[in-house]
Order: C-alpha cells, then structure tokens, then sequence
C-alpha cells in the first residue's frame, strides 16, 4: 500500500480475539489498523468470529465488519501471505487445517522463521486450559462474570463516546486488580513458555487470554497478540525481526469524528509501543 506511513511497514503483523459477531467486537479499530500498515505476512491467531456467540444469539455485523473481510481477501489476492488459526471460538473452522480458501490458509498452528533467524511458533492457546488450576464451578462464574463486565463496559463505552472521551476498556481496568485474574494470566504464560522450550522453539506467540505481553524467559520469548475487545493490540515483526506491541487504541479519538485519530496521532501511538528484541 503505497499511502502506508514507513513506520507502519512491517515483515508480520499478528492480531487474534477480534470476536466477529459480538457486540463487544471493535472492528472498526482493527479495520483502521489493517489499512494503515503493510506487511509481508498476515497472521490471524484465533477467534476471528465468534461462532459461540452466533449459535446463542443474533448475529452482530456492522459495515466495518463487511469492509474488513474485503480487506482481508484483498489481501490475500494482492501477495501478502494471510493465516488463519482458528481458536475456541471459531474451532469449527479447524475441520479445514490444511486446506486454503481464497488464499487465505488454515492451520492448527504456525511455525515461523523470523528475520533474525529465531524460530516461532504460533497457536492460539486454548490448548493450555487445561495446564490451569481451577475448577468446573470456578471456570462458569468466571465466564458468567466476564459477560456481565462486558455488558457495563459496552455502557461505559456508550457513556464515554457522548463525553466525548477516548478508548478505555473497564473489563481492562477491572481484571488488572482481580488477583484471580493475575494469577490465570501468569499460569497461562508459565504454560505457554514451557510449550515453547518443549517444541525446541525460541519464540511462543499466543491470543486466547486478552492480555497482551512480551517477555523472555529461560531462553524462550513469549509473545502474546492480546485482544480487539479490551485492548486493540497487535504484535509486530519488523524487517529486521525485533517483535513488538502496539497498542492500537492509543490513536482513538472519539471526541468528534468516529473513534480513530489522525495520522499523526497513529504515528505517536506507534512510538509509544513496547519493543522486545
């Protein structure tokens, strides 16, 4: 894309948990993004749609939505190499690893060599759940409980946009002092690292748990996308395969024109994102 900022021109662009079809989705958030960077490999780490949510309720689409998977096959039809690894919400679509459609492939998970030679390997991360220590019961109230968070967060949202008010998620504010939460988050990645040395890897990129991280640990970098929900995060690789966070968000402005910034606030939001070599 010729109109890209240099700065946003990035080797792999990794994004999950958009949740497609949810009224919690931001795609307008994650549309901008995708058509103000050009990268070279598309990684679309799991949860996509939320098919969950399809089956229990209407689905929810927005012009957005529609213009973002016309971008996608766009794409995909223009070079860029688009994945597809579906997640627990999407897990219908892993009856079709191994095949591709309008040349976007899909797999059950991604091994990637980055520029600087590091190995990675890429899965959504619904396969750790079971690595975490808690119980049936315990596991549906922390489901019941994060759906009645979403719904005063949608509020808050809707509260904020007439005050003219940027992003900023209470689901995200609310769970960073739950110690239950903390203590998920920190096994999870405990999981995923040890995942990773096992698969004789040197860097494990996962979505699935909506918290965005990176760090090394024992000779393994882990590398977590976070989420279009709460955070609008993405996890870059750069030409020279330095991975990094952006956080996304950073360039809303709700104050008068729809929820993106400008261009030059998109530039500050990228100067201010987290960096890991």
């Amino acid at each position: 894309m010729d109109h890209v900022n240099p700065s946003h021109r990035y080797r792999t662009v990794i994004v999950s948990d958009a949740h497609l079809g949810t009224p919690d989705a931001r795609g307008e958030y994650l549309l901008h993004f995708l058509e103000s960077i050009d990268c070279d490999n598309l990684v679309l780490n799991g949860d996509l749609l939320d098919v969950w949510n399809m089956q229990r309720r209407r689905w929810r689409g927005s012009p957005a939505t529609t213009r973002l998977f016309q971008l996608l096959l766009r794409l995909a039809a223009t070079g860029a190499e688009v994945v597809y690894v579906p997640g627990n919400h999407d897990e219908c679509f892993r009856d079709y690893v191994g095949q591709s459609f309008a040349g976007v492939g899909l797999y059950r998970q991604w091994r990637h060599v980055l520029s600087d030679g590091r190995t990675a390997l890429i899965l959504h991360g619904d396969e750790f759940d079971g690595a975490m220590s808690s119980t049936p019961l315990a596991r549906l109230a922390g489901n019941l409980g994060y759906e009645l968070l979403l719904r005063f967060d949608r509020l808050s949202r809707r509260l904020r946009h007439r005050l003219g008010r940027g992003h900023w998620s209470l689901c995200r504010y609310v769970k960073s002092r739950i110690p239950g939460a903390l203590g998920y988050i920190g096994q999870f990645e405990q999981a995923a690292v040890a995942h990773g040395a096992t698969e004789g890897v040197d860097v494990m990129i996962c979505g699935h748990i909506h918290h965005a991280n990176l760090f090394e640990q024992d000779g393994v970098t882990y590398a977590n996308s976070g989420d279009w929900v709460e955070h609008c995060t993405a996890l870059v690789e750069h030409h020279d395969g330095r991975l990094e966070i952006l956080d996304w968000a950073a360039v809303a402005d709700e104050k008068a024109h729809g929820p993106i910034g400008s261009p030059a606030e998109a530039n500050d939001a990228s100067d201010r994102a987290a960096a890991c070599g």
